[in-house]
């Protein structure tokens, strides 16, 4: 007997913990750009699993990939060698310009490694006293749920009540290079983690040359520049990472959700030896991070951004969605800002509606997004999208903000 939508959910209710709020669509099948629900209902997907799936569902050589590996051999654990590590290794390390890479699974992880990273070089190469390491991070910045990274947040929906907090933290205002430069004069401060775009924070982009002279003033200081690009990296703003823009590379970059593109849970720090050789045995590791599967899958992953020429079609289509919104004129619309396919909206109450409610009539018209923040709709479609699949989707944004 097939079950209700509304059977799907309430099963979700009773079993699972509540700590995400869906919309209500219970999805069953994705291919490309598209979703279908369990009552087959079709929807432009315009979330991407939070930028992951860059290269579309269910992508063949993706897929097909997993499928031949899995068949094969699926973990090892790090206990031993694999035939399949060093082929990801070399493909990663390579494609992104660094010595080393030390792979994990989740984007969380991957900002933990980074973290840990920075502290052992501080102690190690820059000789900061032991305990003494501080690490700069932004206001509004969203780098994953675990404690520690929780002890870095300034949104009380992360981290009220879940105290006591990781120590070793100096919060500046995003965007602000004055503040910035005042942080590094401490010369305990060892890193800077920055998210090239806020993507959480409702895709807040900040000013042209910003990450440039952050990178500038962590040279002078002999502070570690540590990009989070596992949301605005693997071509989603029009370039293969969003540092690209303004030629900065960072001293540790952390990669995650498209580098497997959504296929599986894949995730990875990269550096330079003098960083990365910090880590010694035993100091950090996964049982699953760097296995077969996920190596397979990040370098297919990661050939067909460059194959099909996603980062250029995010850099032409971006643009194009962005001109066509701006010539939606209403009341709602306070603002459109983003780079590439990593798009926003920020929304006015209108009439007692909100962004909860745009995006229940976005989903009614065909077309799932959600909002961050209560009043900003983020656009974040694979980047697999066409010209006429983007246009369709301009007339159903249009569509709604017209029926309110």
């Amino acid at each position: 007997m097939s079950m209700t939508p509304q059977q799907y959910m309430d099963r979700e209710h009773k079993y699972g913990a509540h700590n995400y709020h869906p919309l209500p669509v219970v999805l069953d099948r994705g291919e490309g750009v598209y979703l279908w629900d369990v009552e087959g209902k079709r929807y432009f997907d315009f979330l991407s699993a939070y930028s992951a799936v860059n290269q579309g569902h269910c992508h063949p050589k993706i897929v097909g990939a997993m499928i031949e590996q899995s068949k094969k051999l699926t973990l090892t654990s790090r206990a031993f060698f694999n035939s399949s590590l060093g082929e990801f290794e070399e493909y990663v390390t390579k494609y992104f310009g660094y010595d080393k890479v030390l792979p994990m699974n989740s984007g969380a992880e991957a900002d933990e490694t980074a973290l840990k990273l920075c502290r052992k070089w501080a102690y190690m190469k820059k000789g900061i006293a032991d305990q003494k390491a501080k690490i700069v991070v932004c206001e509004n910045n969203f780098h994953g749920r675990t404690i520690t990274i929780i002890s870095m947040s300034t949104d009380p929906d992360s981290y009220a009540g879940f105290g006591p907090y990781t120590p070793g933290f100096v919060t500046v205002p995003y965007n602000d290079i004055p503040a910035l430069e005042k942080a590094l004069q401490d010369p305990d401060v060892a890193g800077f983690l920055v998210e090239p775009i806020q993507g959480e924070a409702g895709v807040y982009v900040p000013a042209d040359g910003y990450l440039k002279k952050a990178y500038e003033l962590c040279k002078s200081k002999n502070v570690l520049f540590i990009a989070d690009e596992i949301q605005s990296g693997i071509a989603r703003t029009g370039k293969m990472l969003a540092c690209d823009h303004e030629d900065v590379k960072p001293d540790i970059l952390i990669l995650g959700k498209a580098i497997s593109g959504g296929a599986f849970p894949v995730s990875c720090v990269l550096a330079n030896d003098d960083i990365m050789l910090c880590i010694k045995p035993g100091e950090h590791g996964s049982t699953y991070g760097g296995n077969p599967i996920a190596a397979k899958v990040t370098i297919a992953a990661l050939q067909v951004v460059k194959d099909e020429k996603l980062a250029e079609n995010s850099e032409k289509l971006g643009k194009l969605f962005r001109d066509e919104l701006a010539k939606i004129k209403h009341p709602m619309i306070e603002l459109i800002r983003g780079k590439g396919l990593l798009n926003a909206v920020v929304i006015k109450p209108h009439n007692g509606k909100t962004a909860w409610d745009f995006c229940l009539a976005l989903k009614e018209n065909g077309l799932l997004a959600k909002p961050t923040h209560q009043h900003i709709v983020r656009f974040a479609p694979p980047l697999v999208i066409n010209e006429t699949q983007i246009m369709e989707c301009v007339e159903i944004i249009k569509k709604t903000f017209n029926q309110f």
